[in-house]
């Protein structure tokens, strides 16, 4: 009898381990930004499109086992795949797919021009999914040093972001967390 490896789940293998999940969902419990859309995140979702010009933008935690966009702009005319069905593309996503998962573990921001240009994120489920080609993404670090999730945008044609893309995506972050905090700390509305 011969070894043979594991097949690797497509997507699976490459998002990073994440032990920080637990202490930030309940972080963002505390909060009060568990798995609920919030229209001043979409505001927030559609003045970064604006900014951007990309197809996606969104305000991003991340759990354990899934993403949540509390903030969320997406196309009005959902994509159509090869096989000619709609992508439309909702609240939540898997965990492994995307790229916030992993500007969350690392804890910097992400700027892909062209995700075909890299393996590891080639492969990724939205990139085939929802034809996304290019990515810009910050964390969102609170004041205890817990990333919650990302500010980011997304576009189904590779782009130059560039320095001032990469400024204004932390820049953006930064802000809200201090938005995100004050509004908990004082119970009201963003």
């Amino acid at each position: 009898m011969t070894y043979e490896p594991p097949r690797p789940v497509r997507g699976l293998l490459l998002t990073p381990e994440d032990k920080e999940a637990p202490a930030r969902v309940h972080r963002l419990r505390l909060l009060g930004l568990v798995d609920r859309p919030d229209p001043a995140l979409d505001a927030f979702a559609d003045h970064l499109a604006q900014l951007t010009g990309a197809a996606y933008t969104m305000v991003n935690f991340i759990g354990e086992d899934h993403q949540f966009f509390a903030g969320l702009r997406v196309p009005a005319v959902p994509l159509l795949r090869e096989d000619g069905s709609r992508a439309e593309f909702g609240r939540a996503l898997p965990r492994e797919h995307g790229f916030c998962p992993h500007v969350v573990v690392r804890r910097k921001a992400l700027v892909l021009e062209d995700v075909r240009d890299y393996p590891r994120f080639a492969g990724n489920p939205v990139v085939d999914e929802y034809g996304i080609r290019s990515y810009l993404g910050a964390p969102l670090i609170d004041s205890y040093g817990m990333a919650l999730g990302t500010v980011c945008a997304a576009d189904t044609e590779p782009r130059a972001w560039g320095r001032s893309g990469l400024d204004t995506i932390k820049a953006l972050a930064a802000d809200l967390v201090v938005r995100l905090e004050r509004s908990a700390e004082d119970g009201l509305p963003l």
